[in-house]
């Protein structure tokens, strides 16, 4: 339970807040996300929410909240969660639609894709302000050449495929992206062929491997990556530990 120290005999003291008023993102008129913390209604204890509207294909970035863990409720429309579990190393992903939920570990990497138009999500924490660290902002900042050379990369081209980044995007893809209305005419078609696939295998709701056609409302490769076991725990920690053809000091 969290311990209040709110004066609640104060004038100041607030007990309701319209949500419309305290905007967070705006990509455009159909996604776009709202905020309540502790800033914009002062009685909260260890809670505050996310008000997310998204359509067909719109995806809330790659991210981790280092403060808080973070409910997923689907209100309306229809959307995959998706979790990277630091433990296991897999990628879980879960499909949502109205009446259920899905949590994310505090800390945890995570992204939601809406596979159908429409698509209200409710993000409630047990923080009074939720940290969004994205993930958008680690590509956009660290050194390309400190990348490349840490994971044996080409320079040139990871410069290059990074290049658009040029600022938080929280929902993507972004407004200027030539490949938006390409990727929402595929989520498109897929749904429509959503029919000729056979059931996905869950357990009870997660995806760690593509079942037969892949996701049918978006594009596979927005969702999962993921191996049929977990990955191996020999993954590189400290650089790479090969020789990086494509930096001036390996």
């Amino acid at each position: 339970m969290a311990v209040s120290y709110m004066d609640f005999t104060s004038p100041h003291t607030q007990f309701t807040f319209d949500m419309n008023n305290n905007r967070f993102f705006t990509k455009n008129s159909h996604n776009y996300i709202n905020a309540l913390g502790i800033s914009q209604l002062n009685t909260l204890g260890n809670v505050s929410l996310l008000d997310i509207r998204l359509s067909l294909g719109n995806v809330v970035e790659p991210h981790v909240h280092q403060n808080a863990s973070e409910l997923v409720y689907c209100i309306s429309g229809a959307a995959v969660v998706s979790l990277i579990n630091p433990f296991t190393k897999e990628l879980l992903s879960f499909t949502i639609k109205p009446g259920q939920v899905a949590n994310v570990p505090q800390g945890w990497f995570h992204w939601e894709v809406a596979t159908e138009n429409h698509t209200h999500l409710l993000a409630v924490f047990d923080a009074p302000v939720p940290e969004f660290i994205a993930v958008s902002d680690f590509l956009r900042l660290a050194p390309a050449g400190l990348l490349s050379h840490t994971y044996c990369l080409d320079e040139a081209k990871l410069r290059e495929a990074l290049a658009p980044i040029s600022d938080t995007t929280v929902i993507g893809p972004p407004a200027h992206c030539g490949q938006q209305d390409q990727h929402a005419q595929h989520a498109q078609h897929a749904q429509q062929q959503q029919g000729h696939h056979q059931p996905y295998p869950q357990h009870p709701n997660a995806m760690r491997a593509p079942g037969p056609g892949g996701y049918a409302q978006i594009p596979p490769s927005y969702v999962h990556f993921a191996p049929q076991e977990p990955m191996p725990h020999a993954n590189p920690v400290i650089g790479n530990g090969y020789l990086n053809p494509y930096h001036p000091y390996g």
